[in-house]
């Protein structure tokens, strides 16, 4: 009995990857994070979800003016709209960056060629895709159901752009700043939660702001959200209605000068307190 012997295949030298420049690298590894964003239901869910259910809940219950020609829904629909945008990038941030170091995920990652300004990149990739599809579904369901009115001017819709680019940067960079005081996975959850409720309740997103105690207003002017409410109400509500704001007009330059501020003080943080690994890995 005779066997034959097939002839080798020819080997070929695989082609080489091409190499990524700092863009393709940084919307690769943004792909990626919204990937894994998506696959996580509760996350998606509670992301895109609470900002709508406020909004259908409160605005079906209160339906009263606040001021001539002000509503109530409208003024509550620009606080959702930065409480939105401040859940997609500080909330997540701080919840998910201990529960992926916890997992040995960033201590992987470090021990990789990749660059570590790929990972930042990518998160921060995710968290605008998805800030602007939460607020492009909250607004088509004010307009639809709340008979929400959109800005009409070009200088309305800049404001809108800029306040809403300065609000998540500085949410973004302390959400990742604030991720390094949870111990363990399940703690970022319990660290990040009760600052973010807390902050809604005294920067006028569930109340009127000049309502609230003097003592709030002052403890809320020392945070981000308020001044993001307060420049997104420049967008949503009347000129006059400015006049109702604590310093008399909707003080956009002290918007900007304080979320400016704020993209400092959470960038330092960042650098100085951003850690990859758990304490008990050292």
């Amino acid at each position: 009995m005779t066997t034959t012997t097939r002839p080798a295949e020819p080997v070929t030298a695989a082609a080489p990857a091409r190499r990524s420049g700092p863009a393709g690298l940084a919307l690769r590894q943004g792909r990626l994070e919204i990937r894994q964003f998506l696959r996580s239901r509760e996350s998606v869910v509670f992301t895109l979800g609470f900002p709508l259910i406020m909004v259908l809940i409160f605005a079906s219950i209160f339906d009263e003016e606040i001021a001539p020609g002000v509503s109530y829904t409208q003024y509550f629909i620009t606080g959702m709209i930065a409480t939105g945008l401040m859940t997609v990038s500080f909330q997540n941030l701080g919840i998910w960056i201990p529960i992926e170091r916890d997992r040995g995920v960033l201590k992987r990652y470090r021990g990789t060629p990749m660059p570590k300004w790929v990972w930042f990149a990518g998160k921060v990739i995710m968290v605008l895709v998805t800030g602007v599809v939460m607020t492009a579904l909250l607004l088509a369901v004010s307009v639809t159901l709340f008979d929400l009115e959109l800005p009409t001017t070009t200088t309305a819709w800049v404001t809108f752009g800029w306040v809403s680019a300065l609000g998540v940067t500085a949410c973004t960079l302390c959400g990742i700043a604030i991720s390094s005081l949870a111990r363990t996975a399940r703690s970022g959850s319990a660290v990040v939660t009760p600052v973010a409720l807390v902050l809604q309740f005294i920067s006028g997103v569930f109340f009127v702001f000049t309502n609230l105690p003097t003592w709030m207003q002052q403890v809320a002017a020392l945070f981000p959200l308020k001044w993001m409410c307060q420049g997104l109400r420049a967008v949503f509500l009347p000129e006059s209605f400015g006049a109702d704001e604590p310093g008399g007009s909707f003080e956009l330059t002290r918007v900007a000068l304080v979320l400016g501020v704020w993209c400092v003080i959470g960038l330092v943080l960042c650098l100085t307190t951003f850690r990859w690994t758990t304490r008990r890995d050292g």
